[in-house]
């Protein structure tokens, strides 16, 4: 057996693990950065996780590839790959449909009432890209129909999503929540019929604008206020006296009568924030 096939092995796998030591000073540098919590319980999910890295750098093991984080200075040319492999990047088009469909049905036609001229959207924790492009296609459906321009700033902090939310090209089968009409509209099938692979169209994809971006930032310099902040299935992740400070900046960067949308799970009781509920876990800045 040569290295790659030792390494990718089952029974090297159950006796490659990682020390309690070096568990906790990668969870504590992990939690410092990002925010994502990384209790005891995630040590077998690191350490899968983290093989992927130790293949992809040669090393022997998990042991040895912490000597070169800790002991050798590799943790800088190293930290965006280990933030790229811990963070969750579960998404799907139109995930939680509720969010979009209150979004359309009642959030939308407000803003035209209002006569706004233009809408400001941010998904801020994007992954490989489905919440922006969703958001894009009702956004361009609501301008086709109403004038009211539109701009969508897309941020995540991992930078592997990030490439391959530009690229905006998916598995097809990842398009199949997307409703028949707005699929036949925006998305791109190729011609060759075995190819499995679809692009968003370019009108949608210059609508949007891809930035890495920490949520744990001590201030968040996105620009003008937001009509509409998604920030799903993220605070979950945090720990209560994180989530209180993301969910207050994230309030201050919405305009008065700006939306936020959180995750299904999550909760925003008990931090005293601008926000009043109107319906699940949708949230309007008062």
């Amino acid at each position: 057996m040569n290295t790659a096939e030792l390494l990718q092995s089952d029974a090297y796998e159950s006796t490659d693990r990682l020390s309690k030591r070096n568990f906790d000073r990668l969870a504590h540098i992990i939690q410092d950065y990002s925010g994502i919590r990384m209790p005891a319980s995630k040590t077998t999910m690191l350490e899968g996780r983290l093989r992927r890295r130790v293949r992809a750098t040669g090393h022997a093991s998990l042991e040895e590839y912490c000597r070169f984080l800790f002991d050798h200075d590799g943790i800088e040319a190293e930290f965006l790959h280990l933030i790229d492999v811990v963070t969750t990047n579960k998404t799907d088009f139109f995930r939680e449909p509720a969010h979009f469909a209150y979004m359309r049905e009642t959030i939308l036609p407000q803003i035209a009432a209002r006569g706004s001229r233009g809408i400001r959207a941010w998904s801020s924790a994007c992954s490989i890209g489905a919440e922006p492009y969703t958001l894009a296609m009702l956004l361009d459906e609501f301008a086709d129909q109403t004038g009211i321009d539109y701009r969508i700033l897309a941020t995540d902090l991992s930078t592997d999503v990030l490439a391959t939310a530009l690229k905006g090209i998916y598995a097809s089968d990842m398009v199949d929540p997307v409703p028949r009409p707005l699929a036949d509209k925006y998305v791109m099938r190729p011609q060759d019929p075995r190819d499995r692979r679809v692009r968003m169209s370019p009108r949608l994809r210059a609508r949007i604008g891809f930035a890495r971006f920490n949520l744990m930032s001590e201030s968040y310099r996105i620009g003008d206020p937001m009509d509409l902040i998604f920030c799903r299935n993220v605070l979950i992740y945090f720990d209560k006296a994180t989530q209180g400070k993301v969910l207050r900046k994230l309030a201050d960067c919405l305009a008065p009568g700006g939306h936020l949308f959180v995750g299904h799970s999550e909760t925003v009781s008990g931090f005293n924030l601008p926000l009043k509920q109107v319906a699940g876990t949708i949230l309007m800045k008062e």
